[in-house]
C-alpha cells in the first residue's frame, strides 16, 4: 500500500473486492448517499470560484479548515444533484483525508481515482475527479508551506 492515509487505504482496499460493474455502482452509490454539502458558517451558494475545482462536470469545490493537530477537515459542495460521482469522491475524499497527516494527504495520486471508479470512467468524468483530489493536495500544501 502506498503511504496515504490509512482511512484511504482501507477505502482503497474495499474497491480491490469489487468483482463487477455492478456491485462497483452500487457501492458508490452508496457512498454518495453519505453526501454532505460545505457547512453554512464555511460558505453559502453561489460559491466563490476559488474554490471551484477545475474541469470538474459536476460544479464540485473544496474548502479546507484547520484542526487543532494541524491537520485538515476537508468540506465539498457539489452543485449538480445528479453529480454522483462527484459526491462519491467528496465522500471519500472528505472522510479519509480530514485529519490525516498533511504530508500523506499531499502525496495522494489522483491515479486513485481509477482504482475507485474503474478503468472504464470516461475521460471527461475522470478528469473532473482527479482535480478533486488535485485541490485537495493542494490544500494539503499550502498548510504545509504554512499558507493556509
Amino acid at each position: 500500500m502506498a503511504d496515504y492515509p490509512q482511512k484511504l487505504n482501507e477505502v482503497l482496499a474495499d474497491f480491490d473486492f469489487v468483482t463487477s460493474r455492478a456491485e462497483r455502482a452500487e457501492l458508490l452509490i452508496d457512498i454518495a448517499s453519505r453526501f454532505e454539502p460545505v457547512p453554512k458558517r464555511l460558505a453559502q451558494p453561489p460559491y466563490p470560484p476559488e474554490h471551484r475545482v477545475p474541469a470538474c462536470e459536476s460544479e464540485a469545490y473544496i474548502w479546507s479548515e484547520p484542526l487543532p493537530d494541524g491537520t485538515l477537515r476537508f468540506h465539498f459542495a457539489v452543485e449538480n444533484p445528479q453529480g454522483l460521482s462527484a459526491q462519491a469522491m467528496a465522500v471519500i475524499l472528505g472522510e479519509t483525508l480530514s485529519g490525516a497527516p498533511l504530508e500523506q494527504v499531499a502525496a495522494v495520486s489522483p491515479d486513485i481515482v481509477l482504482k475507485i471508479f474503474g478503468n472504464e470512467i470516461s475521460m471527461g468524468k475522470g478528469q473532473g475527479l482527479m482535480e478533486m483530489v488535485r485541490a485537495a493536495q493542494h490544500h494539503a500544501q499550502r498548510a504545509l508551506a504554512g499558507q493556509s
